[in-house]
């Protein structure tokens, strides 16, 4: 791979020349995009933390040695898309002709936008979402349980710690929330539990329908796919109006400022999130790897998911490498190659599975934690990985948000 500009045409990404600041002598550079929302969209608290531990991530690669005698650039070709679907497309078309893959692409209405590129393109793509239909596409390398499994995993949890008998779902719709609710929808069925369903939004009069729906219905686990704002509003009402179940939450309906608002008392022993990752004081070696290579800073389940989210395409990038195929289409192949991923710790080898179809390489567990002041990010895990009786059972032949 070792072209000069002949390399330089033929494989957008990669050259044999260093990169703007390289860390080995003599190594070539290989070129990673990143479209996040970075500036002024609804998730930039994510993308910050996302994109500066992923440049942390690749950092120590190249302190390693790089790849195949390359250092990895994650800096040139960073694009604010501020979440916007339109922004996301025109930041890949700009980038699209330079870079090998993607290190991240932040959210998933937005990859939506870019997905047929990349399937044209060939282009490998690391999202910063978690809906299960990624399993069903093979240029997306997606770490951890999807929303739908999530869901899943929190009722199993529930019905057999609480014994809950009756759930309602919670949820914003879309992408997010119509995953997560799939997810819930089928486990309530396969447990033979009662099961309803509200959609609710951002604004006041759809919290306060959403509590009255609950007081009504007294369910004994309401399942929240949210924001943490609404996971607030939605506990701290329900709880003053005398509901006396449980919350449960998937990763996005959590913010540590929960514990210091007016819903404190609300979540306090009543709330719990089931999560596709643990958290950033856990005691992995690759915990401690982010840990070291950010230095001071105050955590974030950013950095964590940034880091984590980074070790699939680390382990096919040196697929591609070892077999002299530092390619668009080596890279590809070697994504359908991948049986497993070395994620220090932070995940089980198995989430790294590639090869197979969606149901074969799902992975399907996650932690449950509840609210803690004394820890990190206001969280304690309960559990280690598992997956619930559903999510093992479960045939993923299509994706989730699909009703079934």
């Amino acid at each position: 791979m070792r072209g000069g500009r002949a390399e330089e045409r033929s494989v957008p990404g990669v050259t044999s020349r260093p990169c703007p600041h390289p860390v080995n002598e003599g190594n070539g550079c290989i070129y990673l995009g990143t479209i996040s929302d970075l500036s002024a969209g609804p998730f930039r608290a994510l993308g910050v933390p996302v994109t500066r531990a992923q440049r942390a991530f690749w950092d120590r690669v190249n302190r390693r040695g790089g790849i195949g005698g390359h250092d990895v650039d994650v800096v040139t070709y960073v694009r604010d898309s501020r979440y916007d679907p339109r922004r996301h497309v025109r930041a890949y078309d700009e980038i699209k002709g330079r870079v090998l893959a993607l290190a991240q692409t932040l959210g998933s209405p937005t990859t939506d936008a870019i997905l047929d590129a990349l399937r044209a393109d060939e282009v490998v793509a690391v999202p910063a979402s978690f809906p299960s239909r990624w399993e069903f596409e093979d240029v997306i390398l997606e770490s951890g349980a999807s929303y739908c499994f999530e869901g899943m995993n929190a009722v199993d949890y529930a019905a057999r710690e609480f014994r809950a008998r009756t759930v309602m779902a919670v949820y914003f719709p879309g992408d997010y929330g119509d995953d997560a609710v799939g997810g819930v929808r089928r486990a309530a069925a396969a447990r033979g539990l009662s099961f309803s369903e509200v959609r609710t939004g951002r604004a006041a009069r759809s919290i306060d329908a959403a509590v009255a729906a609950i007081v009504r219905r007294k369910p004994d686990l309401v399942f929240l796919s949210v924001g943490p704002a609404e996971t607030g509003a939605v506990a701290a009402k329900a709880v003053a109006r005398g509901f006396r179940g449980r919350f449960m939450g998937d990763s996005p309906t959590w913010n540590k400022g929960l514990l210091a608002s007016k819903a404190r008392r609300a979540i306090q022993g009543r709330y719990l999130t089931v999560a596709p990752l643990k958290r950033f004081a856990t005691d992995s070696p690759g915990h401690a790897a982010m840990r070291r290579a950010l230095g001071r800073v105050e955590p974030d389940e950013g950095y964590t998911a940034g880091w984590a989210l980074s070790y699939p395409l680390k382990a096919v990038l040196e697929r591609a490498a070892a077999q002299g195929r530092l390619t668009r289409a080596g890279l590809y192949d070697a994504v359908r190659r991948t049986e497993m991923v070395d994620y220090e710790g932070m995940l089980p080898v198995r989430a790294g599975r590639f090869s197979g179809g969606p149901d074969a390489q799902a992975f399907r567990e996650s932690v449950i934690e509840r609210p803690d002041a004394a820890q990190y990010s206001g969280l304690k895990v309960l559990t280690d990985f598992f997956a619930g009786g559903t999510a093992r059972a479960h045939r993923l032949d299509t994706p989730c948000d699909r009703r079934a």
